[in-house]
C-alpha cells in the first residue's frame, strides 16, 4: 500500500486519489510511504528510484554499509523502529531513501510511529519545508515514542518492584517472567537507540549544508544519549530485581528444606526406641512388664518432644 503526502504551504497533508491516478500522484508527492508494496506499486517505485526497490532482506542487514549510504536513488537510511505487538515488543527495519524532491520510506509491517504522522498530518500538525526536513521530523517522531515506551516500562518496573519487594503473597515465579519480557523490551529499544545514533551521524555528515537541520539532529543526538543513559538505569534495576526474586525464592525453598530437616531430626529418636523394641530377641525383660508398652510409648514421645523444645529454645524454629 503506497500513502502519498504533500508540502503545503510549511504543513503535511495526506495525497487522496483513486487507484488511476496513483502515477500522476506519486510525481507531485513529498512523502511516499510505501506499506508491504505489491508488484504494481513496486514498478512505479523503481521509476522514482531509477533501480530497484529494496528488498526487505537487504533492509534488515545489519552491516553499517549496508543501513547507511548514497547512491544514484539518493540518501538511503535503513534504520530500526520499535512495534508492540500480543503484549511484547518488537524491531523493524525501515528503509528511508532522501531524494531532492522527495522522501520515501519501505516498510514490511506496521509501525506506530507511521501511524501517529499520519494522523497527526491529518490533522495538520506536522510543519516541514522540504523532504529533508521531514525526514528529520520523522526522527524526532520516533525519540519521542522510545521516550514514552521507556516511561511505560519504568512503570511497569515500578509494579514489579512492589510485588517483589513488598507483598508477601507475590508470586515470584510471574514476577521473573515479567522481568524478562521487561528485559527484552528494554533491550530492543536500546539496539534501537544505538541503531538511531549510527543513522542521525550519518544524517550529520550529509545534511550538514542545512544549519537548522544540523541543529535539529544535533540536539536528537544529545536525546538519544540521555535516553541510553536511562535504558542502562533499567538495565541495572531489572537485574537487581531478578537477583532479589531469586534470593526470595531460595529462602523459600531454604525454609522447606530446613522444615523437612527439622522433621527428620525430631522423629529420629522416637523411630530408634521403637527399633530396639522392635527386635525379636528372645531374653527382653520389658516385654513381661505390665507397663511396657505404655513405657514404651512414652518414651517415644518425650524422645520426639525433646528435639523439639531444643531447636525452639535455639529460635531455629
Amino acid at each position: 500500500m503506497l500513502r502519498l503526502f504533500g508540502i503545503d504551504n510549511g504543513v503535511i497533508r495526506e495525497i487522496e486519489g483513486t487507484a488511476e491516478e496513483l502515477a500522476d500522484n506519486l510525481a507531485t508527492a513529498d512523502w511516499i510511504d510505501a506499506h508491504e508494496p505489491d508488484e504494481r506499486e513496486r514498478t512505479l517505485l523503481q521509476k522514482l528510484l531509477h533501480g530497484d526497490v529494496p528488498e526487505f532482506e537487504e533492509v534488515e542487514e545489519i552491516e553499517a554499509s549496508a543501513r547507511c549510504f548514497v547512491d544514484q536513488a539518493g540518501i538511503h537510511v535503513h534504520s530500526l523502529f520499535v512495534t508492540h505487538s500480543e503484549g511484547r515488543h518488537a524491531t523493524i527495519s525501515v528503509a528511508c531513501i532522501l531524494q531532492r524532491k522527495r522522501l520515501i520510506t519501505i516498510r514490511e509491517g506496521d509501525v506506530a510511529d507511521f501511524r501517529l504522522m499520519r494522523m497527526r498530518a491529518r490533522r495538520g500538525q506536522i510543519e516541514a519545508r522540504s523532504p529533508a526536513e521531514l525526514l528529520v521530523t520523522l526522527f524526532e517522531q520516533k525519540l519521542e515514542n522510545h521516550a514514552d515506551t521507556l516511561e511505560d516500562l519504568h512503570r511497569q518496573l515500578e509494579d514489579v518492584s512492589y510485588l517483589v519487594l513488598e507483598d508477601e503473597d507475590a508470586e515470584l515465579n510471574e514476577a521473573i517472567e515479567q522481568l524478562a519480557r521487561l528485559e527484552d523490551s528494554n533491550g530492543k529499544i536500546r539496539l534501537c537507540l544505538m541503531d538511531s545514533q549510527r543513522d542521525i551521524s550519518f544524517l550529520l555528515r550529509h545534511l550538514r549544508k542545512d544549519p537548522e537541520h544540523a541543529d535539529t539532529l544535533r540536539e536528537i543526538m544529545r536525546d538519544v544519549e540521555t535516553l541510553m543513559s536511562h535504558t542502562a538505569f533499567l538495565f541495572d534495576k531489572i537485574n537487581f530485581l531478578m537477583d532479589s526474586t531469586q534470593g526470595f525464592i531460595n529462602i523459600e525453598q531454604n525454609q522447606i528444606i530446613k522444615i523437612f530437616s527439622i522433621a527428620a531430626v525430631v522423629f529420629l529418636p522416637p523411630t530408634l526406641v521403637a527399633s530396639i523394641y522392635g527386635m525379636n530377641f528372645k531374653v527382653m525383660p520389658e516385654l513381661d512388664w505390665l507397663l511396657g508398652y505404655p513405657m514404651a510409648i512414652g518414651l517415644m514421645i518425650m524422645a520426639g518432644i525433646a528435639p523439639y523444645l531444643y531447636f525452639k529454645t535455639k529460635n531455629w524454629l
